[in-house]
This record gives structure tokens, C-alpha cells and sequence, in this order.
């Protein structure tokens, strides 16, 4: 039998730890994080939670399959945000979509968005449910179905001489690997939710992999894209680049969905690296380590990874020992050796003060790291289980005004929370020549009964004081519905005008993830 992912959080249903695995983890919360774990909270049953009753539908598409069963509708109820796993842990599913559609080819995406506009009903285009901003929550008026594209799942056509490759939409990231290596062949786009989102998903985002330099956005990966709007067939021109007005897929990049349902892209592709070499370079202050990230983004080197961790995070991790700033340094190559490049790389450590030992970075602090990242999905069910507030947010700014915004942050972060237990931390994802990606993590004694309103202080104090320091909204977490007055905030006034007649012309009945990056125009378009 196949196994089912959980109706809430993260993971399968047999990954679900017991009642003895949780409390033989409240020892660990306090070591790591120094203060108490709450009594484990066991989650709602599926039979026992507050699933509302379905909306009667239209008949569907002859032919497509359609599920409107519990696990079906709470597993599309949600996505992956801190308080989808609280809600989903509490057995709430407020807004469960009253059908989930399973399309197997691109005819009967088309004819579901023929049905949903002849109907009215919504469509919230679904990968993987991975979204940890609201992206796939269907929170609309009237009847909604979620439309879930895990069947297009397979890898078309391989280029080998391009090094392109044609994949599906519905592809899960191991899927999508495995079958690549077939062709000993990698995309090298390895976002932390990995394991369970979809090429789709990463390109309705403009998702971010987990490399820190270099091609590491899906934006710079993605050589033509493909798309089922209400109005027609939305595809782009293979090219490796192209000066014809603006991209199409640059408009279909982030889109979350509202332009049209990604079905297939291709994408480049690489040989496995054969070369690989790093180090876990430590520093005195977290400052020290950022003038060592700047110097090697504005090398030219190109490090694969440079992750640079604050004490606390290194700490919390296991990578550190909570006295020095850790920097996570790594080369790789399908070509030629890396030696030369890690030396220099190191070099511009010392210059900033940095220190490692002569052991490679794949054990000890740089492994201890690479697992804790792998496995923060599952823990941070666990500390939410546990009474544990785990919240990021995460930005982007030039290198002369980090300083300034990662202490407006962290201050506005504690002030917010109003708990001198609450710890506030800050790595950095990505390195640009320009400046930094900072990931800012919260942890902090949930208010249980209240963490809804606790987490929307602290994400309204630190959205304020990122668009105040002159950073965005998000780097590669997206935009969806948490972030909507923010990135309203942000964006130009005319682009959202040019963004909300786009939607009109491909989408004119508004059927398509509604309040996700705008709302539908008020008039019709003339």
C-alpha cells in the first residue's frame, strides 16, 4: 500500500512521533533552546477534526479524477507555514476546497479551467503543499477546487548536447532526480522543501535551491516554460536567451498561479560534480564572517555553498558551540578540481579572521549543519507538538545596509514577542555580489490558544521593519496571502496595474487563486 502523507504537517503518517518520542524530546528543547517544552500536544484525528461540509459542485470533466473525500480536502486545506501545522495539529481545516481535481495530461488541466469558468467555481493550481505563506490556502468565496498536478510527474526529453531537460510540472523534487540520473544528469535545485515541492511549485515561486552563489534561483535554471491559462495555451520559445520584449517566462516566474496552471518546463541540466572540497571556517563575531561572505561573493569564485550562521544558530544546529559565528564553505566542479578555489577561498577567511580545521567540511560542524537543515520540516512539527513558536523570515539587501536591518529586525522581533526566553537568529541563505540573502529564525514559549494572534504580531513587526531597512518582502519563500499587504507595499503602482490587466486578459471570470499577489480588477478591461 502507498503510503499517505500526514492530513497536517509534515511528512508521512507513519512518521508521526509518539506521545514517549515526544516528551523524550522536551529534554533536548531546553538544552538547545533554554527554556521548557510544554506537555506534548497529540494531533486531532482525522475523524474527529473540524472538517466543514463540502458546497455541492457543478458535475466534473468526464474523465477527470476527483476526490472530495476528508483526507483529500484537509490535505488541500493548508499549506506549510507555521500556523497551517498549528491549525492542522488542532484538527482545523477552515478552509478545506470542496473537491480536489487529479488531471493526467495537459487536455484535462484545460478542461478543468473550461469547467471552473463556465461554473464560476475557483481554482487554486496545487504542487506539493509546501508553501509556507499562504500560497495554496483556497480562503475564497463560493465553491473552490484545488487543482493537484501530482500525475505530471515524468521526465519528457533529455538534451544531453544542450544539457536540457523537458519535465512535468507535478514532478516532486527526489522524482524528478531520480529520473535525471537515468540519464546521470542533475538539475542541482535543492530547496529545503525538497522532499515533497514540485518543479511547478519552484517556478510559480521563483523558489530558491539551497547553493549560495550562482545559479541557485529556478529563475536561472528554467530555459522555457509551459502553462494552461482560461484564454489558451501559454508557451515560451526554447532559447538559452532572448532579447525579444519583455520574457514570458519571466511573467509566468512567481506568478503563484494566477496567470495560468504551469504544466511542463525545460530546464537545465548538468553532470553530477565530481570535484568537491570545503570547511567549516569559524569566526569571533558574526560581523567578522560577513565581511569573509562579502569578500567571497564579490570574488568571482563561486563557492556552491557559503552559509554563514550566527552563534545561536550554529548552536541551536549542533554545527557550533554558541561562542563563534560559523561558516559553511564548499566547492564543487564537473570539470576540473577545486582545491585551488577552496584555498583561495579560505584565504579571504583569514583575512577576516576566520579559523577551520584541516578535516573536509562533509562531517562535523558543515554535517551536523546539512542534516539539521534537511530535517527542520519534521522538527519543527515536533517543537510546535511541544509548545515551541518556529517562525523564519527571510529577505535580501545590499551589503551596506544589512547591519542596520538585521538590528532592526531582531529588535522588532523581541519587542513583539515580549519574552526575554525568546531567541532570534539570523544565517544567510545565498550570497550575491551586491548583497546578502539574511534568514532570520524565531523561537520562542508558543501562547497556547493564542498563537495565531502571537504570530501575527511578530510577522507584522519584522514585514514593517523589512521594508523599512529598504529590503523585500521575501527572497524565495514567495509572496501568497501573508505577505500580500507587504508586498503591495513594495511593488511599483503602475506594475500592479499592468499585473492585475494581465491577469484580466488571461483569466477574465477570475477563477484562478484570487487574492494571491493581487486582487481582480474592479471594471472589466474594454
Amino acid at each position: 500500500m502507498a503510503r499517505r502523507r500526514k492530513h497536517w504537517g509534515w511528512g508521512y503518517e507513519d512518521q508521526q512521533p509518539t506521545a514517549q518520542q515526544l516528551r523524550g524530546a522536551m529534554p533536548l528543547v531546553r538544552e538547545r533552546l533554554g527554556f521548557d517544552a510544554q506537555d506534548p500536544e497529540e494531533p486531532v484525528p482525522l475523524g474527529a477534526a473540524a472538517v466543514p461540509a463540502a458546497s455541492p459542485l457543478p458535475p466534473p470533466p468526464p474523465g477527470v479524477t476527483w476526490d472530495a473525500d476528508a483526507h483529500a480536502r484537509a490535505r488541500h486545506a493548508w499549506g506549510s507555514s507555521y500556523l497551517d501545522v498549528v491549525r492542522g495539529l488542532r484538527g482545523r481545516f477552515d478552509h478545506a476546497p470542496d473537491a480536489v481535481a487529479r488531471p493526467r495530461d495537459e487536455a484535462q488541466v484545460a478542461a478543468v479551467l473550461e469547467w471552473a469558468t463556465e461554473t464560476g467555481v475557483v481554482v487554486v493550481p496545487y504542487g506539493g503543499g509546501t508553501s509556507v505563506v499562504g500560497g495554496v490556502t483556497p480562503a475564497v468565496d463560493g465553491p473552490v477546487v484545488s487543482l493537484d498536478l501530482a500525475a505530471l510527474d515524468r521526465v519528457l526529453e533529455v538534451d544531453a548536447v544542450s544539457r536540457s531537460a523537458r519535465v512535468q510540472a507535478g514532478a516532486l523534487g527526489p522524482v524528478l532526480e531520480r529520473q535525471l540520473a537515468e540519464h546521470d544528469l542533475t538539475m542541482r535545485c535543492f530547496p529545503q522543501s525538497f522532499e515533497f515541492s514540485t518543479l511547478g511549485g519552484w517556478i510559480a515561486t521563483r523558489a530558491g535551491g539551497h547553493f549560495a552563489t550562482g545559479p541557485t534561483h529556478v529563475d536561472d535554471l528554467v530555459e522555457a516554460v509551459r502553462a494552461i491559462t482560461p484564454s489558451g495555451t501559454w508557451a515560451s520559445r526554447r532559447l538559452p536567451g532572448s532579447g525579444a520584449g519583455p520574457s514570458p517566462d519571466r511573467a509566468l516566474l512567481g506568478s503563484e498561479g494566477i496567470l495560468g496552471v504551469i504544466t511542463e518546463a525545460w530546464v537545465r541540466v548538468q553532470p553530477h560534480p565530481e570535484h568537491r572540497g570545503g570547511r567549516a571556517v569559524r569566526f569571533g563575531s558574526f560581523a567578522m564572517g560577513v565581511e569573509a561572505v562579502r569578500a567571497l561573493a564579490q570574488s568571482g569564485l563561486q563557492p556552491a555553498n557559503c552559509r554563514l550562521l550566527d552563534p545561536a544558530e550554529a548552536a541551536f544546529t549542533g554545527a557550533g558551540d554558541g561562542g563563534h559565528a560559523l561558516l559553511v564553505l564548499a566547492f564543487e566542479s564537473t570539470d576540473a578540481p577545486v582545491e585551488a578555489d577552496l584555498a583561495r577561498g579560505l584565504e579571504l577567511c583569514a583575512e577576516c579572521g576566520g579559523e577551520w580545521d584541516d578535516a573536509p567540511s562533509r562531517g562535523g560542524a558543515a554535517g551536523a549543519w546539512r542534516d539539521a537543515f534537511l530535517q527542520a520540516p519534521y522538527l519543527r512539527d515536533v517543537l510546535v507538538a511541544l509548545g515551541v513558536m518556529s517562525e523564519t523570515f527571510e529577505t535580501a539587501i545590499t551589503w551596506e545596509r544589512f547591519g542596520a536591518l538585521r538590528e532592526a529586525v531582531v529588535d522588532a522581533a523581541r519587542a513583539a514577542l515580549d519574552d526575554p526566553r525568546a531567541m532570534v537568529t539570523c544565517r544567510f541563505t545565498h550570497a550575491y555580489p551586491d548583497g546578502p540573502a539574511p534568514y532570520f529564525t524565531v523561537l520562542a514559549p508558543a501562547r497556547r490558544g493564542d498563537e495565531e494572534a502571537q504570530w501575527w504580531a511578530v510577522k507584522r513587526a519584522c514585514s514593517d521593519a523589512l521594508l523599512a531597512a529598504g529590503a523585500t518582502i521575501t527572497h524565495h519563500h514567495a509572496v501568497g496571502r501573508d505577505h500580500r499587504p507587504w508586498y503591495d507595499r513594495q511593488r511599483p503602482e503602475p506594475f500592479a496595474i499592468a499585473l492585475a490587466a494581465a491577469k484580466a486578459a488571461v483569466d477574465p471570470a477570475g477563477i484562478l487563486n484570487p487574492g494571491v499577489l493581487m486582487d481582480p480588477l474592479t471594471a472589466p478591461l474594454p
